[in-house]
């Protein structure tokens, strides 16, 4: 599969839902277009642990978060680019799957 935007695949209308976040998504905010969720973590070693985990879950699902670490901070929003920077189903999912990877 190519790495540039022509390829990837377009949403009908359909698939561009405006749902509420998955349930167990606990925390995710839909707001400007995207799922945002903070997550804090006891030191900046467990907080990129932690990225590198979502790291290997997005590059599976070929959908890449845009995110931030400052120190024992994570912060992530999703959105899906190739649907005009909304949040779709995609999303969801990859919020269902960040949020099995959070230590409770």
């Amino acid at each position: 599969m190519k790495n540039d935007f022509t390829s990837r695949k377009k949403y009908s209308p359909a698939e561009k839902s405006s749902q509420s976040p998955p349930s167990g998504a606990g925390g995710w905010q839909e707001e400007n277009n995207a799922l945002y969720k903070k997550f804090v973590f006891k030191n900046f070693s467990e907080a990129f642990a932690f990225m590198t985990r979502v790291a290997i879950e997005a590059e599976k699902m070929d959908h890449h978060p845009r995110w931030t670490n400052v120190w024992n901070t994570v912060e992530i929003w999703l959105n899906t680019h190739s649907a005009g920077n909304i949040v779709t189903d995609k999303d969801r999912e990859l919020a269902k799957r960040i949020d099995s990877l959070f230590p409770l």
